[in-house]
């Protein structure tokens, strides 16, 4: 599998991703970077983030796209749930959902699979945002690469976002 440079960038004072860094900066929210906290190893699932800041999976924010009749969409998920994109059908009253693949994921977010960040985006996406973030004073998500994540107030974080909060999460009979 080969790496796309991007991929590996990093702001050099925060370890970011820089677009995701002036993302920050340009929603005045540049303090942010001093909280970023950066792994030597790649955390691409929320497992691995979870165990890398020693948080419990669900303070983990999951950045999803999926396709909702072939038109991307973001979705916020705490980590220790999944997504039921029966549900997602539902709140965006289309005919199909679909996983992106990973290509669609880089063309229209600027991020690789595992680097997603909530915003700061190359291109504007609906965002529907899980309730369950909320149960939580404190949430982590990608800061634009595999490497770094940041923490986040959950309201905050779907207030920057531009979510709606839906409830989309699988439940578990």
């Amino acid at each position: 599998m080969t790496t796309n440079a991007s991929e590996n960038t990093q702001d050099p004072d925060s370890g970011a991703n820089p677009r995701f860094a002036e993302a920050l900066r340009e929603l005045g929210v540049g303090e942010l970077l001093s909280s970023i906290r950066r792994f030597p190893d790649a955390t691409r699932t929320a497992a691995e983030a979870a165990a890398a800041i020693g948080c419990e999976l669900s303070e983990i924010c999951k950045s999803l796209i999926f396709a909702a009749d072939g038109v991307p969409v973001l979705v916020l998920m705490d980590g220790a749930s999944r997504v039921d994109v029966e549900r997602v059908r539902e709140e965006l009253g289309v005919e199909k959902v679909t996983r992106a693949k990973a290509d669609v994921v880089r063309e229209t977010t600027g991020y690789a699979i595992g680097g997603v960040p909530p915003f700061g985006h190359r291109t504007k996406t609906r965002v529907l945002a899980d309730r369950s973030l909320l149960a939580h004073d404190v949430v982590w998500a990608a800061a634009g690469n595999p490497h770094a994540v940041f923490p986040m107030e959950p309201k905050e974080l779907v207030a920057y976002a531009g979510a709606t909060l839906v409830d989309v999460r699988e439940q578990i009979s």
